[in-house]
């Protein structure tokens, strides 16, 4: 567990990193999509890399390794859309604040994969990636049919638990990768 911990961190750190530095370039001009667009933009994320993974050829030289971490900042932005929507057009919001969210959504989904890692046995270890982006396009789905609710369940998690579900898949499959090609 003390390896996965230290291998999720790097992927995190990773993603935080191109997060903080994509904020710099265009501020939080995020903020201006809902978070149904958001849920989209995953969803096309992990459609290319299921298609990639079918096809087995890629066309367009952009890695699935990126098209993972581009779902784990998704899945924070939407996160942080869920917990602070826009009201009256108002969609500014300080890139301070912008991160300071991030971070904190970011460490809460690390406490949930901790808590799941250790129920679960790691169980994800000896799963398939293309597996992982399967379960990532079902919770999509439910998301979608969650969103189309208007964010009511029965008996679901919400919207949130399943963003940071595909936030974990998605950190990984990349563990994953990254154990493959070493």
């Amino acid at each position: 567990m003390a390896d996965t911990e230290k291998q999720y961190d790097k992927i995190t750190s990773s993603a935080k990193a191109l997060f903080e530095l994509k904020t710099k370039d265009y501020g939080t001009a995020w903020r201006i999509l809902r978070a149904s667009s958001l849920t989209d933009q995953i969803f096309i994320k992990a459609s290319r890399i299921r298609s990639i993974q079918e096809k087995q050829v890629m066309q367009v030289e952009e890695s699935i390794e990126g098209e993972f971490i581009a779902m784990i900042n998704y899945s924070l932005m939407a996160m942080i859309q869920l917990d602070n929507p826009i009201v009256d057009g108002n969609y500014k919001m300080p890139v301070d604040t912008a991160q300071n969210l991030y971070q904190s959504l970011s460490l809460e989904t690390k406490e949930l994969m901790l808590k799941k890692n250790h129920d679960y046995g790691e169980a994800w270890r000896d799963m398939r990636v293309s597996s992982m982006t399967d379960l990532i396009l079902m919770k999509l789905l439910r998301i979608k049919q969650i969103e189309e609710n208007l964010g009511q369940t029965l008996v679901s998690e919400g919207l949130k638990a399943n963003f940071q579900d595909i936030l974990n898949y998605s950190v990984f499959a990349l563990i994953l990768l990254e154990e493959e090609n070493n």
